[in-house]
């Protein structure tokens, strides 16, 4: 309180999952996100469990209406937060967190032009954006974390950087040289500044495709790969973190490599209590339990 106002200093991470975008190899029936990397344990379900690590107060999944149904069968409407679970606290029940967890589906007119995972990340971070200002301006994202579901790699690796991750400078996880910035599926935040710079790489260099008369490619996004976009991200005073090991499985022989490697045994997954298929209860209505 001072001079008789009362100041409301909160930090909104937003999370961020893309999963509209082109379709990978694998040729199943359903999404490439849901292939599993670990018993009853699927590459989403990894993506979203690093959200939560990395202290995400809101996790939004970028997916269309076809496979949403699926995801939202395997994760439900809010995660735990796994941190307070190792808390020791007499009354840890009360502390618990809940994160929330929304399903966004790309623009309609968006569908075949521009729906690859770099959109999916700005199309989701600008959807989190107007429903969360909407409802206040104290509540609206000054952040977001990028986790992909292609990337496979420890979640709670991010554990340790939780307070860097949710503050001003920019983090990005890095292995051997490789990050978001040279294409790698790996974890990384970015700002409003951010944003509108991925917007208008995706706008021009689409653009400039249908100057080149481009056109029989049907989908153009398809070349938007992810070092195009994010390779302009704003390193200035950038904190990054090296994963111990990191595989992506965009592909089914990189799927192949990660299940046949000694680092699937460190893949499991984080429990019922964090991750688990929950409703929130209806207005009007008492739990069952």
């Amino acid at each position: 309180m001072q001079n008789g106002v009362s100041y409301i200093n909160h930090f909104h991470l937003a999370g961020i999952v893309p999963v509209a975008g082109p379709r990978l190899d694998f040729q199943m029936d359903w999404s490439d996100c849901l292939m599993p990397i670990a018993p009853d344990y699927t590459a989403i379900e990894n993506a979203v469990t690093e959200c939560l690590w990395a202290g995400c107060e809101t996790i939004w999944i970028v997916c269309n209406d076809d496979v949403s149904p699926l995801i939202r069968y395997r994760i439900g409407d809010y995660g735990m937060d796994p941190v307070y679970f190792n808390r020791m606290n007499k009354y840890n029940f009360e502390t618990k967190r809940r994160i929330p967890i929304f399903y966004i589906p790309i623009g309609t007119r968006d569908r075949g032009r521009r729906d690859c995972l770099a959109w999916s990340v700005v199309h989701g971070a600008a959807r989190c954006f107007s429903v969360c200002a909407r409802l206040s301006k104290f509540i609206a994202p000054r952040k977001y974390y990028v986790s992909f579901p292609h990337g496979i790699y420890e979640p709670s690796c991010v554990r340790p950087h939780r307070t860097s991750i949710s503050s001003v400078r920019p983090f990005m996880l890095t292995h051997d040289g490789q990050s978001v910035r040279n294409g790698a599926p790996l974890g990384f935040t970015f700002d409003a500044d951010d944003w509108k710079v991925f917007r208008d790489v995706i706008k021009l260099r689409r653009e400039d495709l249908i100057k080149k008369e481009l056109l029989e490619i049907k989908n153009v996004a398809t070349t938007f790969t992810l070092d195009m976009v994010f390779n302009n991200l704003c390193t200035e005073s950038m904190e990054e973190a090296e994963v111990p090991w990191f595989h992506s499985i965009q592909s089914w022989d990189e799927y192949c490599t990660f299940l046949g490697s000694e680092n699937r045994k460190n893949i499991c997954h984080p429990g019922k209590h964090v991750l688990k298929y929950r409703e929130y209860n209806p207005i009007g209505y008492e739990p069952d339990d």
